[in-house]
């Protein structure tokens, strides 16, 4: 196989980025009222991922813990996230998400589905399952970058700490 060549992954790169921040106001356009957009990717991968400590949940997010912590506490304050002692270690806590947390994550995709349903009216289930092959194809590419970052900014800041 031959290399892609620089400028093809340079304009991959910008697509990418420019992709996500129209998808994400697209998707997220008027939704105020149900959760921030950093709290509802917090409520879903904490979903997606099922009852763990903040430190998994922080690798899965690709994020420092204690830019996740802040996360979490709003979410317990809202009462879309329980937080339990760690029966193997009392000093430590597990997250899960509380049913009325569920019942949010399910009104924001509902809402997000029927818009983004709305905009793909003319695209064929063909054309769905190919996008979604693409994307999976890119995630799988570069989550171990994504999760190399996670981990070197997660240690830095346990030893700046």
């Amino acid at each position: 196989m031959t290399a892609v060549q620089p400028d093809t992954v340079h304009a991959l790169a910008d697509s990418i980025f420019l992709f996500g921040r129209t998808l994400r106001a697209a998707l997220t356009r008027s939704e105020p009222d149900l959760l921030p957009n950093a709290l509802a990717g917090v409520l879903f991968l904490l979903a997606r991922t099922g009852q763990c400590r903040p430190s998994v949940l922080a690798a899965e997010m690709h994020v420092g813990q204690s830019s996740l912590s802040r996360h979490i506490g709003e979410l317990v304050d809202r009462g879309f996230i329980r937080r339990d002692p760690d029966p193997d270690d009392k000093r430590a806590h597990l997250v899960t998400c509380s049913p009325e947390g569920l019942d949010m994550l399910a009104a924001i995709r509902a809402r997000r589905t029927e818009r983004l349903a709305a905009q793909l009216d003319d695209w064929s289930e063909a054309q769905v399952a190919d996008a979604l092959d693409v994307v999976a194809r890119l995630d799988a590419a570069l989550s171990p970058i994504a999760a190399t970052d996670a981990a070197t900014t997660t240690n830095l800041q346990r030893n700046c700490s």
